[in-house]
């Protein structure tokens, strides 16, 4: 499938050579902004796999574009500018910023900075997914080990005999041991 790319670039003569560079390179460029307000605009309407953006840019900039994207839409940036000083550099350490190209801009150097940045958001995404995962984990975990607290506590029971009620019930009831542990927290809360 296609990778789908969002590129906001005030200026349309390097718009349409970046959007002819990367459709050549197989790419699909889903849409095109001349300005920051634009690019937040179909960054939410169109959820791109990555954003191609200029910083400096009319209304608002590409940092902020990139700030409300990354906080909202959660989706990664690859910076365009004229200006390699320091302090774009530092501004652009962000969390969605995957990378940053100088202009102006070769396909040679294009290509490889897409292909990088696609990859490592891909990853962060893996990372993320994983880290969910493992969340939900500790929090089914903890209604486990309440439930088997309020068990031990409210009917005498020892730990491994609370665990066993527990799993028992939760394979004769064909509930998870979550939803189950969820019941018994509700039944003694009352």
């Amino acid at each position: 499938m296609k990778k789908r790319i969002l590129i906001a670039e005030d200026e349309s003569i390097i718009r349409m050579d970046l959007k002819m560079m990367l459709q050549d390179h197989g790419y699909e460029v889903v849409g095109e902004a001349g300005d920051g307000d634009r690019a937040v605009e179909l960054a939410f309407e169109l959820k791109p796999d990555l954003v191609l953006m200029d910083i400096k840019m009319p209304k608002i900039n590409g940092l902020q574009a990139s700030t409300i994207i990354g906080q909202q839409l959660d989706l990664p940036v690859l910076l365009i500018t004229a200006y390699s000083q320091k302090e774009f550099v530092e501004k652009s350490k962000q969390d969605n910023i995957v990378g940053y190209l100088v202009k102006p801009i070769s396909e040679s150097s294009l290509m490889p900075a897409v292909s990088v940045a696609l990859h490592q958001a891909e990853n962060a995404k893996k990372l993320k997914k994983s880290i969910r995962t493992a969340q939900d984990e500790i929090q089914k975990r903890k209604l486990i080990e309440q439930a088997k607290g309020l068990l031990m506590e409210k009917e005498k029971l020892s730990e491994q005999e609370a665990y066993k009620l527990l799993r028992n019930q939760s394979m004769s009831r064909q509930l998870t041991m979550e939803l189950l542990a969820q019941e018994i927290i509700s039944k003694y809360a009352d």
